[in-house]
């Protein structure tokens, strides 16, 4: 069933008399940018619940778009493209990418990758029969009936609902989610030291960030941490295993009830962990977005420059703070005091 037969209202595809049945959404992004992109992905779907709804993304989106089965049913790996830095191209695929999509014969790819200043063209090459998505004023768009100037202010997740609502696919609201198995939670319990965390008792510390700039000191997120620790909460530091170091740092000058969990947790064992912690202290990273999916409160150190863009939706469980040279563990910790006191209970597991 295509658009116009599933929804009566007025939108500027139904204008067209455009049918669609497979559409393919590209945002070839990171965990943060990809959860962000969840409520336009939902009223995508609620748009069109007969769709065939295809991610096109990076190669660890493919796990992503198997949470979503609700919203998403398959996924492409993009190889990456000349100027977009999230990955190196790939030159070899890049061919074969394009001539499978174009062979696909998609009814619409939507752009939800940026402004499109780079994106624009590449989504033409895709060989769809419509696209839509952002544009800038001044570069290419493929279809002006179906592209909207990309906004230069608010929240990621405002700016790509403007968009579908804008194709007229009304906002299923801003909230955003993550699904967690019970698989997930029984991974979590098999972990050394993992398995007689109780829900509600513990904070989880989160150092790491993608780009070394936008991390907060670790001698400071240390601080925090023992500050935790006396306040009788038990503290598990997260990342990467290149972050290792990281958090053994902090899992060092905490003390030995201190548990590092860097390099074991995927992430659905993340999101189990998370979801049944008391609250998080993160840098500005995917992690934060996590938090947010899951209900639990956090303190984010936004150290980029954007927190206007990437803070998450709901203010007052999420506390966003400004860089490090401003920002000392006594603020940190205000802020922690004041939603362990407002958010004594944890939120209701899906």
């Amino acid at each position: 069933m295509g658009f116009t037969q599933a929804m009566n209202v007025s939108s500027v595809l139904a204008l067209h008399g455009i049918a669609l049945n497979r559409v393919a959404v590209f945002r070839a992004l990171q965990l943060g940018d990809m959860l962000c992109a969840v409520p336009a992905l939902r009223a995508l779907r609620t748009a069109l619940p007969y769709a065939e709804i295809v991610l096109v993304g990076l190669k660890w989106a493919r796990h992503f778009a198997e949470r979503f089965p609700a919203y998403l049913d398959s996924f492409r790996e993009f190889p990456g493209w000349p100027g977009l830095p999230e990955q190196p191209p790939r030159w070899n695929y890049i061919p074969t990418f394009l001539a499978a999509m174009q062979d696909e014969k998609f009814d619409l790819i939507l752009q939800l990758h940026g402004s499109g200043t780079i994106t624009n063209l590449l989504v033409s090459l895709m060989g769809a029969k419509r696209t839509a998505g952002f544009f800038a004023p001044g570069f290419y768009r493929p279809d002006p009936d179906l592209f909207l100037p990309y906004p230069d202010e608010g929240l990621e997740v405002h700016r790509l609902l403007r968009l579908v609502e804008f194709l007229g696919m009304p906002s299923q609201g801003d909230h955003l989610e993550f699904p967690v198995y019970e698989t997930d939670r029984e991974a979590l319990k098999e972990l050394v030291g993992a398995g007689t965390l109780q829900p509600g008792s513990y904070v989880c510390i989160h150092p790491g960030a993608s780009v070394p700039e936008r991390r907060w000191p670790a001698e400071r997120f240390a601080a925090a941490s023992r500050a935790l620790t006396a306040r009788g909460l038990k503290v598990v530091v997260t990342g990467t295993a290149p972050e290792a170091d990281l958090t053994e740092q902090i899992a060092r000058e905490t003390g030995e009830t201190c548990l590092d969990l860097a390099g074991q947790t995927d992430l659905g064992v993340l999101a189990a962990l998370l979801g049944e912690a008391r609250l998080l202290i993160c840098n500005d990273t995917g992690v934060s977005h996590l938090a947010a999916s899951l209900g639990t409160p956090s303190v984010v150190l936004s150290t980029g420059d954007n927190p206007l863009r990437w803070s998450p939706p709901d203010a007052k469980r999420h506390r966003v703070l400004g860089r490090s040279e401003a920002t000392l563990p006594t603020s940190v910790m205000k802020e922690v005091e004041g939603l362990l006191k407002q958010y004594s209970v944890l939120p209701c597991p899906d």
